[in-house]
């Protein structure tokens, strides 16, 4: 059952609803699925809260951790997403490698990440050195390493299991040419992102019957030039219910809302970089998965 406390607030408009926002039928319906989205992007080796600066006291591993294990108390389902650019930032990754970052992770329990640029500032080698205390996938479609030391290493796509509700995650990586040193990405080929989402897309939610299509970006948010970007991937795209971003550090109060090629609603959600916010959707399914209603809080680590 719906809690009386979010019924009000969307009856009220106190929150951010969106997505095929429920009839008010739907609120007498005997069951009401939810699944709470938490995800990060751009940590770049932040493990303690910053120490100056216009960010000065916030973030930290240790404060995310608390916060994580305080959200699955009370939530039954959670996925626990990352959009790239773990590594790089503090002497932390100087000295460790990125060692230490994955270890936290895997200690939080994140369900899935994508690559970003910087986590292949250490090159490939390094990425593979540290890819064994990881305990959760690295997902990405535009990146061919067929011909590379991480031949194998990824998947294009992963799908979770949330009581009856069936979500798919992809991901998609940025340009590195002129972006990365060469020498440290070899002969990584790199696809086009909007072929390999809407293959994926399509792939998840026809294919394998996905209820929720979740594409895990390091594209970027937007841009003055032509470049591919989390916006142009929304409106190019069909079968994306929420893109994750990374990549340009914006820091988001709400998801952004636009339409795609199909006329369907999808979301763009990002929370600037450094953990700083722990970005959180909630997302209600009508039990015949007819109608569904997000709801979006962010939360600042700080004391």
């Amino acid at each position: 059952m719906i809690r009386r406390s979010f019924i009000k607030k969307a009856m009220t408009g106190s929150v951010f609803l969106g997505a095929g926002s429920f009839p008010m039928a739907a609120f007498n319906e005997p069951e009401i699925l939810k699944l709470t989205i938490l995800h990060t992007n751009d940590q770049h080796s932040r493990i303690e809260p910053f120490e100056s600066g216009r960010l000065k006291g916030l973030g930290g591993a240790a404060r995310r951790a608390t916060l994580l294990e305080n959200i699955r108390k009370v939530e039954q389902n959670v996925l626990l997403l990352d959009s790239g650019d773990i590594f790089q930032g503090t002497p932390y990754f100087n000295y460790f490698g990125g060692e230490l970052e994955f270890k936290l992770m895997s200690k939080m329990k994140y369900d899935a990440t994508t690559i970003g640029n910087h986590d292949f500032d250490a090159g490939m080698d390094g990425l593979l050195k540290q890819l064994p205390h990881a305990n959760f996938p690295f997902l990405t479609t535009n990146y061919n390493f067929s011909d590379t030391p991480l031949e194998g290493q990824f998947k294009p796509y992963k799908i979770f299991q949330k009581e009856t509700i069936r979500i798919g995650v992809f991901g998609l990586g940025i340009e590195l040419n002129g972006l990365v040193p060469g020498k440290l990405y070899g002969n990584t080929q790199y696809q086009d992102p909007l072929k390999m989402a809407t293959k994926y897309a399509t792939i998840l939610k026809e294919d394998e019957k996905c209820d929720y299509v979740i594409c895990l970006s390091h594209l970027g948010y937007k841009y003055s030039s032509n470049r591919v970007s989390d916006q142009v991937l929304a409106k190019e795209s069909e079968n994306i219910d929420l893109i994750l971003g990374g990549h340009t550090h914006t820091f988001m109060d709400a998801p952004e809302e636009m339409v795609n090629k199909k006329g369907e609603k999808v979301f763009i959600s990002q929370v600037g970089f450094g953990g700083v916010v722990l970005g959180r959707l909630d997302v209600y399914f009508e039990k015949n998965f007819k109608n569904k209603c997000t709801t979006c809080k962010n939360i600042t680590l700080k004391d």
